[in-house]
């Protein structure tokens, strides 16, 4: 975190968010959530995704945009080189919508390099063309105050969606900058903080979770340098409510 950041959010402990329901976060729209890895999906929106598709109804109801692929998790492995943990990563987050009520259709994959996303006119203007083309009525991208950089550059693409889109509203949902606060998410200039309770859809989360084993240590076995998430992060993440921050509409993106 950049000390910077103190200066311009309010913290809050997320016990003392005010409830919302999918419903008044959704309405009938289409839910479209930014993922700059493979796991962010499932750590940051797992439940609302799960209470998503559950509703009743063939139509579209959400869609998830892989912004890298994941490929730099795990450097110099000689049993498992880029590509390889590329293609594990996809199939860890394809099983992992699958545990969240959704399919592989619902997952594009842009693949930019993992660790050097950037907020390009390529990339934004391809996630506005599969927005418009689901109808979506809320993007949820990381939390720009989270302390990774493939994070930040994943905000600033929700905010350039959402400036060239017509009503569609932005949200934001903290991982490391949550875990980093204890539990306690900084929240960004601008926005409302709300929280999501799991519910009856938490063993679902926690299952797609669990599908990113690449990312707690159970697929990559010569990285000692590799990714693995910290102990008990996989648990926060499967118990606590879901948080996010809305931005005012009048505020714009």
């Amino acid at each position: 975190m950049r000390p910077r950041d103190f200066a311009v959010i309010a913290t809050e402990r997320d016990d003392d968010v005010p409830l919302i329901t999918c419903d008044a976060l959704l309405g009938d729209r289409v839910l479209l959530v930014l993922a700059p890895h493979p796991d962010d999906e499932s750590l940051g929106c797992g439940a609302v995704l799960a209470q998503v598709f559950a509703r009743p109804g063939p139509v579209l109801k959400a869609h998830i945009i892989c912004l890298t692929n994941g490929a730099a998790s795990h450097p110099q492995s000689p049993a498992v080189p880029a590509d390889k943990l590329a293609a594990i990563r996809r199939s860890e987050l394809e099983a992992a919508v699958v545990h969240l009520g959704g399919t592989a259709r619902d997952i594009s994959f842009l693949c930019a390099k993992d660790g050097e996303l950037v907020a390009s006119r390529a990339i934004v203007d391809e996630v506005i063309t599969i927005a418009r083309a689901i109808d979506a009525g809320l993007v949820l991208a990381p939390s720009p105050l989270d302390p990774h950089c493939d994070h930040e550059a994943a905000a600033r693409i929700g905010r350039m969606v959402a400036a060239g889109l017509q009503d569609v509203r932005l949200g934001f949902y903290p991982v490391w900058s949550r875990w980093r606060g204890g539990g306690v998410a900084p929240v960004p200039h601008g926005t409302q903080a709300v929280r999501l309770p799991l519910g009856k859809f938490a063993a679902q989360k926690a299952a797609a979770i669990a599908a990113h084993g690449s990312q707690q240590g159970l697929v990559v076995p010569d990285a000692p340098d590799g990714f693995q998430m910290p102990p008990g992060f996989a648990a926060f993440f499967s118990q606590r409510d879901e948080v996010f921050f809305l931005v005012a509409p009048e505020a714009g993106p």
